[in-house]
């Protein structure tokens, strides 16, 4: 395979000579907007549809939640909490143990009452932190 430099092109199309001139005139033609952009790469408005997050896999909320975060209407460290898995077990604001296991990422969940239950607890221990975390994933489902 032989590489040639642009310049020792017999082809050069910008150079305007007796040669190649029926090149440059067809350059020199206005181009046309005829043809329709392509609409294989599109973003889904975040604004456009609230999904139910009461009634949500947890694919579908990473996804809106990733969404989000493209748009800027959510920070990474809200994202990423959203974004981990359930745990298998935790536990209600009254203290009984709820297995989770069953939850999987195709399975519908009541993601906004599990965040709200998790702050109420974490509000009853008193941990900053968490709450800090949990209190942004609930402002996040409550829009």
């Amino acid at each position: 395979m032989e590489i040639l430099s642009v310049r020792s092109s017999p082809y050069f199309l910008f150079k305007k000579n007796q040669d190649n001139s029926s090149y440059y005139n067809e350059l020199e033609e206005p181009i046309g907007t005829k043809t329709k952009a392509s609409s294989s790469f599109h973003i889904d408005e975040t604004n456009a549809e609230t999904p139910d997050f009461s009634a949500i896999s947890a694919s579908e909320l990473r996804q809106y939640a990733r969404q989000s975060f493209d748009a800027g209407t959510i920070d990474q460290d809200t994202f990423a909490a959203i974004s981990e898995p359930l745990p298998m077990r935790t536990i209600d604001p009254s203290g009984n143990v709820l297995d989770l296991s069953d939850v999987t990422d195709a399975t519908s969940f009541n993601f906004r009452d599990y965040y709200k239950d998790q702050l109420q607890i974490a509000n009853s221990i008193g941990d900053p932190e968490t709450v800090a975390r949990l209190d942004s994933i609930v402002n996040f489902l409550d829009v």
